[in-house]
């Protein structure tokens, strides 16, 4: 399976979490983790090979300077938020499907069948996470991304990818171009641009398998009327994502995973 991760040196530890959680949850599973790191040091790398020995491959990849020598950048825009957009430009050529995860999530079940799924002609597949507001959230963005074919807003903090179409289709100036004229109204810059560019060509998954918003609980046991107890998250989620400011990695969390998360971090830190 690959698997896509990109981080700066400050998100080594979570990342770290991240991939112990991914190789306990699919024992029967290897891996080849291609990681796009801004910062890290050999030994670094050194330490993410051996989390991984015997399951997982690192593949340290390549970024080429002058494919974003036309990027706008700023303060809080640098070019590692055009890592995961460029993925399809910056893996082996040899790769014709990927699975990128934010560092920021717990793998608690398989992702095989994620990986497997049918993208149905579809550039990518994600969750979206507009929940009990998405009637008044996803037409307020299709509107301000201006994308009408959108069906949702889709989260990217985990999409699989069909690179072989994205080399057909996404464009890194296109990309540059878009950032450029909606810089103004840009909230969340990549995952905007996703949106706004490739939103029609997104195949949507079930959030709360694939991309559960660990900050939602009590929305997702409302909606389910009860069935999304915190049994069936940990019969059938398999990715819970720590979105938000707010991360379990720090003492002064409080949410309802976080004995959860630093039950992981800490298998981790004995290895």
């Amino acid at each position: 399976m690959n698997i896509l991760v990109t981080l700066d040196r400050n998100y080594l530890p979570p990342l770290r979490v991240m991939l112990g959680s991914l190789l306990r949850n699919d024992p029967r599973e290897t891996f080849d983790i291609y990681t796009i790191g801004d910062g890290l040091r050999p030994e670094d790398w050194a330490g993410l090979e051996a989390l991984c020995a015997g399951r997982g491959r690192i593949h340290p990849v390549e970024v080429p300077a002058d494919l974003f020598a036309d990027a706008p950048v700023a303060r809080y825009w640098t070019r590692a938020m055009y890592y995961r957009l460029l993925a399809a430009e910056l893996l082996p050529r040899s790769l014709d499907r990927v699975l990128y995860l934010d560092p920021d999530i717990l793998v608690i079940n398989p992702v095989r069948a994620l990986y497997d799924t049918d993208l149905e002609g579809d550039l990518m597949a994600a969750a979206t996470h507009t929940g009990l507001l998405a009637g008044i959230t996803d037409p307020v963005n299709r509107l301000r991304l201006e994308n009408y074919e959108a069906e949702a807003y889709y989260n990217s903090g985990v999409l699989l990818m069909d690179l072989t179409a994205m080399r057909r289709e996404v464009r890194p100036a296109d990309i540059f171009d878009y950032a450029r004229e909606h810089a103004d109204i840009l909230l969340l810059p990549d995952q905007d641009v996703l949106n706004g560019l490739y939103g029609g060509q997104i195949l949507g998954v079930d959030d709360s398998l694939w991309n559960y918003d660990a900050r939602r609980f009590d929305r997702y046991l409302l909606v389910s009327q009860g069935e999304k107890d915190m049994d069936w998250v940990m019969d059938h989620t398999s990715l819970l994502h720590f979105c938000g400011k707010r991360k379990p990695w720090n003492r002064s969390y409080q949410g309802r995973f976080s004995a959860l998360y630093k039950h992981y971090q800490r298998l981790v830190e004995r290895q």
